[in-house]
């Protein structure tokens, strides 16, 4: 990793978490990445998420976030399709 580069996680859940097979993701990405650069890049790799792009809420270290936030080195970064439930 360089000093132009951040590590982050990523936090799946429903439709991402089944897309990916997996609850989490740890990505290097380029300094100045923005929450939403990391839900393009989701989109990027799995086409069949492209239905949840404007649906999406996003969480950074247990807050939400707008998606124009910059990402910090270590952030945890959540993204929230709706869900429903009873």
């Amino acid at each position: 990793m360089t000093p132009e580069s951040i590590h982050i996680t990523v936090k799946l859940f429903a439709a991402y978490q089944e897309a990916y097979g997996v609850p989490e993701l740890q990505w290097v990405m380029p300094a100045g990445t923005t929450v939403v650069q990391v839900r393009d890049r989701l989109l990027t790799e799995h086409p069949e998420l492209e239905g949840w792009r404007h649906l999406t809420q996003f969480g950074v270290n247990l807050e939400t976030a707008p998606p124009e936030t910059v990402l910090q080195a270590g952030d945890e970064v959540v993204m929230i399709p709706p869900v429903s439930g009873g």
